[in-house]
């Protein structure tokens, strides 16, 4: 069709198991659905409205990498999780999909490509050819426990990539990168002149403690521009008041270079309301009540789901070591979309492997946001249904 970029053409055809959740929602039958991953609407703690309404939340006064007291409290945030950084290296954006704009635009040539895990979310297609980028995908090993493994990286990389995107921890399979990863990541980085994009939205929810993890990247002395992202989507459970931020390190002169460069572009833009700025503060000091109870709620219904995992089973809970989803092992046969909609005929929704970009097997991803009387009632047809498998 003529008069449109062939970079929005993205495919509009309904899959089987779209057309079937559609077909039932319209036919008003109950549904149990565990695919929800809004926080906003599983009953966590929310902080006070009032905090959006602070004095001076209707001027404005633009700063392109934020105002300084929103910047200084995002410093603070990543200071209680030990990692030490300057305001002056931080750029706040409207959500971290829009600091992956900027972050294309600021080291990619149209053409050029960046290297994305798989498995992982399905949203990295579209930012990189929205922004006539190539995303060239490197396999997680699932010998790795779905772990960076740095030959995978090094393989996947050609003469047009420009930077390396980690999901730490990974999404939705839950491995956080370790210190022995990160090191060899930062040598291949180093030596091919590769920038590093952190996506670490669900750094905060670690479901253990691990001496070698690595929570951050951003405050590490590294030898590659390093750029941190997060926001208040996943740290505070507010992804409608769209605010993120990118932590900007490496090298004295690239990260300098980095930053004057990313200033030009967030003022193009001036993207963050000023009422989300000044509050942010409040909204973050609410974030460890917010992920105290999304913890608990996580690790229960997790407890719940090994709980109700028969023995002699044909499927298994994958291990992982946080986030917010699970990820079962099924039989290959009936197959991952055959499984789904036996589910969905019982009244059970949850996503296929392939969503997210899974081989060599048959897998089911499963949110672990639900109420847990949600979760529990879901149970037992899953089990059921998981039992005809194979």
């Amino acid at each position: 069709m003529s008069g449109f970029s062939a970079r929005t053409g993205f495919p509009r055809t309904w899959n089987p198991l779209a057309r079937a959740l559609d077909e039932r929602r319209q036919r008003g039958l109950p549904l149990l659905d565990l695919t929800e991953t809004n926080p906003t609407r599983v009953g966590l703690p929310a902080p006070e409205p009032a905090l959006l309404a602070s004095p001076g939340a209707l001027g404005y006064a633009p700063e392109p990498q934020g105002l300084l007291p929103a910047r200084e409290a995002v410093a603070a945030h990543l200071a209680s999780r030990g990692a030490h950084v300057s305001p002056g290296h931080l750029v706040l954006s409207a959500s971290t999909s829009e600091s992956y704009g900027w972050l294309f635009k600021l080291l990619c040539e149209p053409g050029d490509n960046v290297l994305v895990p798989a498995p992982s979310y399905p949203l990295f297609e579209y930012l990189t050819r929205l922004e006539g980028v190539e995303a060239r995908t490197y396999r997680l090993p699932r010998a790795h426990g779905f772990g960076l493994d740095v030959e995978e990286v090094a393989a996947a990389r050609d003469t047009r990539t420009r930077a390396v995107l980690v999901v730490n921890p990974g999404n939705p399979t839950g491995h956080y990168l370790h210190e022995g990863e990160l090191e060899a990541l930062g040598r291949l980085c180093a030596e091919a002149g590769l920038a590093l994009l952190s996506d670490e939205v669900f750094s905060d929810f670690a479901w253990d403690e691990a001496p070698d993890r690595v929570p951050t990247v951003a405050g590490r002395e590294l030898p590659m521009l390093t750029f941190s992202l997060s926001g208040l989507s996943k740290v505070a459970g507010l992804p409608g008041l769209k605010l993120g931020w990118t932590h900007v390190g490496g090298p004295d002169v690239l990260r300098e270079e980095a930053l004057a460069r990313l200033e030009l572009v967030a003022d193009t833009y001036l993207p963050v309301n000023t009422p989300v700025q000044l509050a942010l503060p409040g909204l973050l000091a609410h974030a460890p009540r917010f992920q105290r109870a999304l913890l608990a709620r996580v690790k229960e219904n997790r407890r719940r789901l090994l709980q109700a995992r028969p023995a002699d089973a044909r499927w298994d809970v994958l291990p992982a070591q946080g986030g917010w989803s699970t990820v079962l092992r099924v039989p290959l046969e009936p197959g991952e979309e055959a499984t789904c909609l036996a589910l969905l005929d019982e009244g059970v929704c949850v996503q296929p492997g392939y969503f997210y970009d899974f081989t060599g097997g048959a897998f089911l991803v499963l949110s672990l946001l639900p109420a847990p009387e949600l979760f529990s009632a879901a149970m037992e047809p899953l089990v059921r249904v998981l039992a005809t498998s194979g």
